[in-house]
């Protein structure tokens, strides 16, 4: 996502939270693994 650190530092944590998500759920998506990692 090319973020500056300064730009992730001063997001609130419920904020940083959500963006991690959303850029996991893009890798899955890219990777092509599951939402669950645990499914079988």
């Amino acid at each position: 996502m090319h973020w500056a650190a300064d730009d992730i530092a001063a997001m609130s944590h419920r904020e940083r939270i959500r963006w991690c998500n959303e850029v996991s759920k893009i890798n899955r998506k890219l990777n092509d693994e599951p939402e669950n990692v645990f499914q079988v």
